[in-house]
């Protein structure tokens, strides 16, 4: 006997007929003798349709606080329907928000991160055979308050009450069979992984994977929460997340390539190469509150040097204008931008026991005439940036280089 957290998101419970589906899958795992903690986002579109309410009532400004207590309800709606649903079923079943769970949370409105979570109601209810359906996505604070944990809430909440109850493991249902190599979309030959680690699973949320969030990765990653990654309506053993870095002979270089197509480029050319000069440039973006990603610095013959860095493209326009007011201040030659490009990572643990990762990625890239203009490496990451017209081709054949590809089936 386990004890499972379950989180099902918002296409999974996205109708009365899914969330009857979903109380089968749950009551499946009941009869197995397993004690279940179910967590469930709003159905799909209703936290989308509560903010345009808000919207249109406050002028496109919702008051943070108010907004919190708005749109908490989309969860609350779910809850008590699928406990319901489990109840009908003859399975026993009880429905909790976040503030009655109380998982408390600091105040930051719209975007707040848990502190800790009272287990005691929840143990209770399992111990007498319940099932516990929590709302994701909510919690609340010391003053009482309403609070939302933002963009992948209802998968950091199910994360966090798998740590705080010692689950045995927290699994992710979704709208696919588990995490893959790279886009199946791209690249139909891509597999899916049987297991991956939360490093590698970490830099490829970062890097554009949308399967999870990344704030439930780090969080499974601190606590050491078992993670797994399945179908909510196809049977399948889905992908497993873990710490474990098994040896293996078979273990492959690369678990899988990531790209993000949402990538721009700005560069700053003959600025005065003196100290803090990178300083001066970056300073002003951060203030903006403009994330840079990639980095390169190039020093010329003539004691000026040349500072090109990525930024996501909805940065693009803002991130421009800062940069050239801060080259007028610098006495910089020009400011240079490109939004035609794209990042390509290879990720995997593999690299720290191999040498010439690096260099296999740029020889496959070069057989396809593809040029780098950026390169940035990690411990287990190597990432470029590319035209992206490339970008699909760039992924293939680093696919294909490093042996990703699912062998052929009969009759292929």
């Amino acid at each position: 006997m386990a004890l499972i957290v379950q989180k099902f998101g918002g296409t999974s419970v996205g109708t009365v007929e899914r969330i009857a589906q979903v109380a089968e899958k749950v009551k499946t795992f009941r009869e197995k003798g397993d004690d279940i903690v179910v967590v469930v986002s709003a159905m799909s579109g209703e936290t989308n349709r509560l903010i345009e309410l808000a919207r249109q009532i406050s002028d496109d400004q919702p008051v943070a606080r108010e907004l919190d207590v708005m749109v908490s309800t989309g969860e609350q709606v779910t809850i008590a329907l699928l406990a319901m649903a489990l109840i009908k079923r003859g399975v026993p079943a009880v429905s909790y928000t976040g503030s009655q769970v109380r998982i408390l949370t600091d105040s930051a409105h719209n975007k707040a991160r848990i502190l800790s979570i009272d287990d005691v109601n929840i143990r209770a209810d399992l111990k007498v055979g319940r099932v516990v359906v929590v709302a994701g996505f909510q919690g609340v604070d010391e003053q009482g308050n309403i609070t939302t944990l933002g963009r992948g809430g209802s998968d950091t909440t199910g994360v966090a009450l798998a740590a705080a109850l010692k689950a045995d493991e927290c699994q992710i249902y979704t709208d696919v069979d588990g995490v893959y190599t790279t886009d199946p979309r791209v690249v139909p030959k891509a597999q899916r992984l049987e297991k991956i680690t939360f490093e590698e699973m970490l830099e490829m949320a970062s890097l554009g994977s949308k399967v999870l969030q990344i704030r439930s990765v780090e969080f499974a990653g601190k606590y050491n929460v078992p993670l797994r990654v399945l179908h909510s309506f196809q049977e399948g053993p889905g992908t497993l997340i873990t710490l474990d870095e098994e040896e293996s002979m078979e273990q492959p270089i690369i678990s899988g390539i990531a790209f993000n197509r949402d990538e721009a480029k700005l560069t700053i050319r003959g600025v005065p190469d003196l100290p803090g000069v990178a300083f001066k440039i970056l300073g002003p973006i951060s203030a903006a509150n403009i994330e840079v990603d990639m980095i390169v610095q190039n020093v010329a013959h003539d004691n000026t040097t040349d500072f090109t860095f990525t930024v996501h493209r909805n940065d693009y326009q803002s991130a421009q204008q800062v940069l050239e007011a801060t080259a007028r201040e610098l006495g910089a030659r020009e400011v240079v931008g490109d939004v035609n490009i794209a990042k390509v990572s290879i990720v995997g643990v593999g690299m720290r026991s191999h040498a010439g990762v690096a260099s296999r990625m740029f020889e496959a890239l070069a057989k396809e005439n593809i040029n780098i203009q950026m390169i940035s490496t990690s411990e287990i990451k190597v990432s470029v940036v590319i035209e992206e017209k490339y970008l699909e081709l760039a992924v293939r054949a680093l696919h294909t280089a490093f042996e990703l590809d699912a062998p052929a089936r009969q009759g292929d």
